[in-house]
């Protein structure tokens, strides 16, 4: 087991019921119990190490607060170290110079991961629905799966690297120049892979495996950065900078690349047309770059760490002790399924729009036009979690989500006949907006309550330990939600064959590209039942029973815990 590490002072439990009689010398208690200095670049921290080689229980936590006073108390819960004034009121700092520099690193490190992640789940799986079923788009969403599934390999990540170049810099460098060369071999080769999708399918998803895969590497080391790069009192901004970050590398990726790869679109404007190959180029241009400069221009401050902190071994014990603690447990199963409300509406709403005749290029400038609000949502959110209350944003948002994905499921079913009205698009665009809106509320929410409650010693780790399960419970159901479109949809080709009129059953007339072989036997598909609705219906369903049973309650009592019950007893 890794060895115990020792805070800089420990204040016994008396010294509160003490000075309780004595608000002044109670403050001081306070001050001293809750702020503790670490070696950390000056962050201060809570206490780490207790005395006690046993996990935490609801009963300990409980008999802690108990011990302390109103003000204590509810320092703890808020668990954070600012500066307690006389009057009882929180002070506040403005930022300082260095966590503005910091934000702006941290923007474009998430940046350049946003960009291949809109690639792999967003432009590419638009481009190959012209080409491919629900199901054969189930088996290229596998590459998706990487980023969750991180936390395999993290503690790698987090315990080895080269002291001369840096913790961070030492994963963050070759990452990002194997994310750019993948860029450029994809360049090469998109032609060829895109002329018959059908028959490459198993190539597109291993190559875009492989670049999921190497971004989220990198961000296990931008997540753990982030921790030691901003200040404690700035730490909620970290998932601002992911949000932002993220946000615009997906949506350049996504919804940018869209318009401007579509013949309509260009034309319409008088621009040069932006092909998949060139665009793969500039972001390989772009990995270089920022790399080039991470290695001469920016200097990566040492962290203090004991043999025991780098040892893998060491970490992978770490994280399951932080496993084997009861509100992880709660908070695990909480992030596994509190996506599955969503993921109908996530995964097959806008494929769904395409299909029935919605531009491509229709629907970028709706997401370009939702972007402005994505980033104030993400920095409006980031300062509305810094309250006793983290998850609070979370948890409000899940309703107006859960609304919305409704109101998506409806259009769909009550879209009207091309071409479709400019009310109809400004309908649309209203729609994307609250949608995305609420879905940044909740991302930015829920980020920063893990931002909050991770160990800084082992940042990287935690944060994705954290991240590793919320990310799964977006991914794990979009396979199953695309698999279960083709399995609950039932479509027939009818066709005339020796002067009668044909029906036959035919599970890719609910692809574009098995329509298209219905039509060269000069038949027409007619899907009779659309499995969207059906899977649409059970997640729903699903989504709505689990808020209120489990999420709501769970939530109220994980948010109150102090900050040291996050933090685990090594002996």
């Amino acid at each position: 087991m890794p060895t115990k590490r020792r805070t800089k002072k420990e204040v016994s439990p008396a010294s509160h019921l003490n000075g309780a009689s004595d608000k002044a010398m109670r403050d001081k208690s306070s001050q001293e119990h809750m702020a503790v200095s670490s070696s950390l670049h000056n962050i201060h921290i809570s206490p780490r190490t207790p005395k006690s080689s046993r996990p935490y229980s609801d009963e300990e936590d409980g008999f802690e607060l108990s011990l302390l006073g109103e003000e204590e108390r509810r320092q703890a819960a808020h668990g954070t170290d600012d500066e307690v004034h006389p009057s009882g009121n929180v002070g506040k700092k403005s930022m300082s110079t260095e966590d503005k520099r910091a934000m702006v690193l941290l923007c474009v490190l998430y940046l350049i991961q946003g960009a291949p992640l809109g690639l792999a789940l967003g432009s590419i799986p638009f481009i190959l629905k012209e080409h491919l079923s629900y199901s054969q788009l189930a088996t290229f969403a596998l590459s998706g799966y990487p980023y969750s599934l991180k936390l395999l390999w993290s503690p790698i990540v987090d315990s080895v690297f080269f002291k001369s170049i840096g913790r961070r810099k030492s994963w963050i460098i070759p990452m990002q120049l194997i994310v750019g060369t993948l860029m450029l071999y994809i360049s090469m080769n998109v032609q060829r892979l895109l002329d018959d999708p059908a028959n490459n399918v198993t190539e597109l998803t291993i190559v875009f495996t492989s670049l999921v895969m190497f971004s989220a590497t990198q961000d296990i080391a931008v997540d753990g950065w982030a921790l030691t790069l901003l200040s404690q009192d700035s730490l909620s901004y970290a998932s601002t900078c992911q949000t932002i970050g993220l946000n615009t590398g997906f949506f350049a990726s996504f919804t940018v690349f869209l318009a401007l790869n579509s013949e309509s679109f260009v034309e319409k404007w008088g621009i040069p047309r932006l092909t998949l190959s060139t665009y793969l180029k500039f972001w390989t241009l772009m990995c270089y770059g920022v790399t080039i400069w991470l290695i001469f221009f920016k200097k990566e401050n040492k962290e203090s760490v004991t043999d025991a902190d780098m040892s893998i071994s060491g970490v992978y014990k770490t994280i399951w002790s932080i496993c084997k603690l009861r509100h992880i447990q709660l908070l695990v199963v909480m992030h596994l399924f509190a996506k599955v409300g969503f993921a109908a509406n996530d995964a097959v709403m806008s494929l769904k729009m395409i299909e029935k005749g919605f531009k491509r290029e229709d629907l970028a400038v709706a997401v370009l036009i939702d972007f402005p609000f994505q980033i104030a949502g993400g920095w409006l959110t980031a300062s509305w979690s810094r309250g006793s209350r983290p998850l609070r944003p979370w948890v409000h948002a899940f309703w107006p989500r859960l609304g919305l994905c409704l109101v998506g499921t409806l259009i769909i079913y009550w879209f009207p006949a091309l071409p479709y009205s400019s009310s109809f698009f400004v309908f649309i665009i209203v729609h994307t907006v609250t949608s995305s809106f609420a879905s940044t509320v909740q991302f930015v929410g829920i980020s920063a309550f893990h931002t909050r409650i991770s160990d800084p010693l082992i940042g990287g780790t935690y944060m994705t330990l954290l991240n590793t399960f919320s990310n799964m419970g977006g991914t794990w159901p979009k396979w199953f939600i695309l698999k279960g479109v083709d399995f609950f949809s039932v479509a027939t080709c009818h066709f005339t064959g020796g002067g009668q009129e044909l029906a036959v059953e035919a599970a890719e007339c609910v692809s574009d590209r098995g329509k298209a072989l219905c039509q060269d036997i000069s038949g027409n598909c007619i899907t009779e039942v659309d499995g969207y609705y059906v899977v649409s219906a059970i997640c729903l369903l699903f989504g709505l029973v689990f808020l209120v049973v489990y999420i709501i309650p769970i939530a109220r009592k994980l948010q109150g815990l102090p900050t040291s019950a996050w933090r685990v007893k090594i002996d």
